[in-house]
């Protein structure tokens, strides 16, 4: 199967990034290289360095990056963009962007278990290495599963559908996409699932943000580049959902956040400045137009920040 990614927010995410061509930038998720491409050929003697933890992605982003000789794919989580960047004797960049989706190609491929549409065996890991959905559904106890839901997918029936996927585990492995989809409706009241589109949703997103341990590297990827970036440099996040964008959100204001003193107080003592300032008042939205020709834009959220 191709690996095949449409780019959420082409545009507005190249004009967010205000790209230099002289300058350093790095693509957090190359995916099937959308972005970078466009990011490489604005560029003449700047740099582009794009990262994915996918083996199929990296595959598929080098070969369509391969014209041009500006950029460069790594195998790596963008959480580790410091360590990186080091190894390559890079001190400081001049934009990063974050594409948080899960690609198409992911999606709807079974055989990477990430799809309540597709049946296939439950794996989810978008580095196919390390812990899987078949390990947390079938080897942690009810109650980290709830956490699990809860937490990361906000399933208000987190703990009916945790006991249910311990007593069907009692039978057998819960070993497919389809037997746990069947589990998450047997476990949702009718009425209930009426509501907000398929019911497998929730759950879905939840057990793969705890296997990718997606909301961890956001929050440390989002630090690390920040302290990478040049004054001037920009940092632009696409989220997907309210996890993402309110760790996004509350990174962006903390650097945007000057004096915290009392108010009471007659001179500043703190002496804080703020470090960056926002690129948009409000995260930028899918056009109509986007949202007709690539329904997985719906839910997308760009935000930007430069660094002062």
């Amino acid at each position: 199967m191709k690996f095949e990614h449409s780019p959420v927010m082409l545009e507005e995410c190249i004009e967010a990034l205000n790209i230099n061509p002289e300058g350093i930038y790095v693509d957090g998720t190359a995916g099937g290289g959308g972005h970078s491409s466009e990011i490489a050929k604005r560029l003449t003697s700047g740099r582009l360095i794009s990262f994915d933890k996918d083996p199929d992605a990296v595959k598929a982003a080098g070969e369509r990056l391969k014209e041009y000789k500006t950029a460069q794919v790594v195998k790596s989580d963008f959480a580790y963009v410091d360590r990186v960047l080091g190894e390559m004797g890079i001190e400081k960049i001049d934009g990063m962007l974050m594409d948080l989706g899960v690609s198409s190609y992911q999606i709807d491929n079974a055989e990477r278990g990430f799809s309540y549409h597709n049946d296939g065996k439950l794996d989810m890991r978008m580095s196919k290495e390390g812990l899987s959905a078949y390990d947390i559904v079938n080897g942690y106890e009810a109650r980290a599963i709830e956490k699990i839901l809860w937490e990361y997918g906000e399933e208000k029936f987190a703990r009916r559908i945790a006991s249910n996927i311990e007593k069907r585990r009692l039978e057998k492995p819960i070993e497919t996409t389809f037997e746990l989809a069947d589990i998450v409706k047997e476990s949702i009241p009718a009425a209930a699932r009426r509501e907000g589109g398929n019911p497998s949703k929730r759950t879905f997103q939840a057990i793969r943000i705890a296997v990718n341990s997606e909301l961890n590297s956001l929050s440390e990827g989002l630090d690390r580049a920040f302290e990478r970036l040049k004054p001037g440099g920009r940092i632009a996040v696409l989220t997907f959902h309210s996890l993402e964008d309110r760790i996004v959100k509350q990174k962006f204001a903390d650097w945007c956040r000057g004096c915290v003193c009392p108010p009471d107080f007659p001179v500043c003592v703190c002496g804080r400045v703020p470090e960056g300032r926002l690129v948009n008042r409000k995260p930028i939205e899918a056009s109509e137009e986007e949202l007709l020709r690539n329904k997985r834009s719906k839910s997308a959220k760009l935000r930007a920040i430069e660094k002062i």
